[in-house]
Formats: structure tokens, C-alpha cells, sequence
């Protein structure tokens, strides 16, 4: 019976371990949420007995991000001491470029971008770019 229970056990870690492995964070994810996800599976893991280190554990959440994270996670990855930085620290250092990032995007908010056609019909008639406020007000209405 014990020899069963061990065999299950092994194979719960291994499910696990695969699972930790294999978990990637998706562009639309939460970064919170995914570590939250990441913490449940070591917590787990460790709960049955396997030994996990923390290094092991902050790379493969660095290989974990999407694209939008490629800058931070490779100064992360060049200049950071790996083996004393906690999953805080980097989760931190995350959370700050995600705020960067997107303080940026809103404040580009207020450009205005031409389609195609737009494009196109101002070069037809002269390739004026700059339109008076009188040419715009009469061009919107």
C-alpha cells in the first residue's frame, strides 16, 4: 500500500513538474495572476516533497514572459545576481516595466493616425499634410 501511495506521489510531482515546465504567459495575461499560478504549482510541488531551488524557479519564470517583457528579462538575465535575487524582486522589476511601458502607450494616445485611403487622397490633392483648424473643422463635419 505504501509503495502505491509513493508511486502516485512521484507521479503527481512529475505532472506538476511537467506543468511548471511547460507554463507560459500568454500577452494577455495578468503578471500578478501568473505568479500567483507559478507560486500554486511550487507550493504544490514542494508540499509533496520535491526539492525546487530558486534559481531554477526565477529562470524559468524569466523564459515564462512574452515578447512585451524581452528588454527587462534580458537585463534581468546579463545584470542581475540570479542567485541571490528573490521572485520579489524580479516580479518588481516586471511590474515597473509594465508600468513604463504603458504610461508610454498612454500618453501616445492623442496622436492621430491616417488609414490608407486618408493617406492616399491627401497625396492626390497636393500632399498637404498640415491642415488649418478652418480645413479640418470643414473636413470632420
Amino acid at each position: 500500500m505504501c509503495q502505491g501511495a509513493d508511486h502516485v506521489k512521484k507521479s503527481k510531482i512529475q505532472t506538476l513538474k511537467s506543468e511548471f515546465e511547460n507554463l507560459n504567459m500568454k500577452e494577455t495575461d495578468q503578471l500578478d495572476d501568473f505568479c500567483i499560478k507559478i507560486n500554486g504549482l511550487v507550493t504544490t510541488i514542494r508540499a509533496l516533497g520535491e526539492e525546487i531551488t530558486k534559481r531554477y524557479i526565477l529562470k524559468r519564470l524569466l523564459r515564462a514572459m512574452p515578447n512585451k517583457y524581452l528588454q527587462i528579462v534580458s537585463t534581468i538575465e546579463q545584470f542581475g545576481d540570479l542567485e541571490n535575487m528573490t521572485v520579489e524582486e524580479i516580479v518588481g522589476s516586471l511590474e515597473a516595466h509594465n508600468e513604463r511601458t504603458r504610461s508610454q502607450n498612454d500618453s501616445d494616445g492623442g496622436k492621430l493616425l491616417l488609414t490608407e485611403e486618408e493617406w492616399s487622397r491627401r497625396e492626390n490633392t497636393g500632399g498637404k499634410l498640415l491642415l488649418t483648424r478652418e480645413e479640418w473643422m470643414s473636413k470632420t463635419n
